[in-house]
């Protein structure tokens, strides 16, 4: 089976798949799906693992699996509190459910409500926290994570107040086509390209928001389905070359992106085959202002 392609993910000096998993998709699975989950991504070479707290039993799923290969891989979670003493609780109650003494990289989980970055990143807040476990050797790296359109402006305030090491936010061939975002994206993502910080990226299969359809999927938006759109959409992304994609979250259609980017060769599609699979697709907006 092809190994899917590493790169260093920004200064930890880890060279991570450039697909990373999406630990959201073991959410809601049983221990049984969750080890098959884990065995196919043994199989394609995948060596990074995102979850969070606040991912249904994913930690729980993952803890089996970290006692046994913790070595084989560079370990992400999150914690979504924003004061100190609940978020070193939630780490704590993570390395407990992980089964591990130490993360590699902690994140402050959706920090993009100006009132929430407030809290967590001022005195007796949650980044105290962070700081305090790097400190004391329960995590190695500090990140942060958000959603919406406003997430990437954020992020760019983020990195001014405090040097964090990676950064996580959406990112899709129609979501650039906002102006206003793609400007902040690409504002954020070279002050972390200065600074080698990683760019971690999210909802690459997004088609749009489920509306009144029959949700089919456990993804909170309805997915691309096909291969050819998914090895584009994958594709697309992993084409930047300064970027990581963070898997699907629903593990029906993660062997589809793994596929993907095991057969990534360095294209990038264009922007006109894009804009077809967007109109062939009716592919619409995931966030709006």
């Amino acid at each position: 089976m092809p190994t899917i392609p590493k790169r260093p993910f920004g200064r930890t000096g880890h060279r991570s798949t450039v697909t990373l998993f999406g630990a959201a998709a073991l959410s809601n699975v049983t221990q049984a799906q969750a080890d098959r989950t884990m065995e196919m991504l043994m199989e394609y070479g995948v060596n990074h693992i995102d979850t969070a707290a606040s991912y249904g039993d994913a930690e729980i799923r993952l803890g089996p699996w970290m006692e046994r290969y913790r070595d084989r891989f560079f370990l992400a979670t999150k914690t979504g509190e924003r004061t100190y003493s609940k978020a070193k609780e939630e780490i704590h109650r993570s390395l407990e459910r992980l089964r591990v003494d130490h993360v590699d990289l902690i994140q402050l989980h959706n920090l993009v409500h100006p009132d929430e970055w407030e809290i967590a990143l001022g005195p007796g807040g949650a980044l105290e926290a962070a700081v305090e476990a790097r400190e004391q050797g329960l995590v190695r790296f500090i990140g942060v994570t958000g959603h919406g359109l406003t997430v990437a402006a954020m992020h760019h305030r983020s990195l001014m107040r405090f040097d964090f090491d990676a950064i996580l936010l959406p990112y899709n061939y129609v979501l650039m086509q906002n102006e206003q975002y793609a400007r902040d994206f690409e504002r954020v993502v070279a002050l972390a390209r200065e600074r080698n910080v990683a760019v971690q990226t999210i909802k690459s299969l997004a088609k749009g928001p489920w509306g009144d359809k029959l949700r089919t999927r456990a993804t909170w938006y309805e997915p691309l389905e096909a291969q050819e759109d998914i090895d584009r959409a994958v594709h697309w992304v992993l084409g930047r070359g300064d970027l990581f994609l963070n898997t699907v979250g629903d593990i029906e259609l993660l062997p589809k992106v793994l596929k993907a980017a095991a057969r990534f060769t360095g294209q990038r599609p264009s922007d006109g085959e894009m804009a077809a699979m967007l109109q062939e697709e009716h592919m619409t907006p995931l966030f709006v202002s």
